[in-house]
């Protein structure tokens, strides 16, 4: 048994008719509206089972389950965005403070033997320095290009 039913009113129908008929959206909006007809409940729906809209729209069983879940929890201009990302993936290795040793760093004496500072040379000292357990010279361009 399915735990969330979309049971889209007229109004809601006419309006994700309206969004796939026009086309002037983004790829994702017009899918998700696609979608949200097929397995639509009510009288006027279609009635799709999950497995069967997944494989019509190329989506896995579980995306429509989300799906499902966001318009009955959210509404459906939730249903109809992207999911909203509640924290960061992967945590800030420079806040102020080490961001500020790094700019210190890079903008201090220039290493021996050396005409500059590279990304590599300063992602290598701020490891010696422990001022971050690990760090790549791509992070270090992206700390530094910030503050510019």
């Amino acid at each position: 048994m399915k735990r969330y039913l979309v049971r889209l009113e007229a109004e809601e129908r006419g309006r994700l008719e309206q969004l796939v008929r026009v086309g002037k959206a983004a790829a994702y909006r017009i899918r998700h509206a696609n979608i949200l007809l097929a397995v639509d409940e009510s009288e006027a729906g279609p009635k799709l089972k999950d497995a069967q809209a997944a494989e019509a729209f190329g989506v896995a069983v579980r995306s429509i389950e989300s799906l499902r879940k966001r318009v009955v929890e959210e509404g459906l201009d939730a249903a109809l965005e992207r999911k909203k990302q509640v924290r960061p993936s992967v945590e800030q290795m420079f806040d102020g403070e080490k961001e500020a040793q790094l700019i210190a760093i890079a903008c201090g004496a220039k290493p021996a033997g050396r005409v500059r500072w590279t990304l590599e040379l300063l992602a290598e000292k701020v490891v010696a320095l422990k001022i971050v357990d690990h760090c790549s010279p791509q992070t270090i361009m992206r700390t530094l290009k910030k503050t510019r």
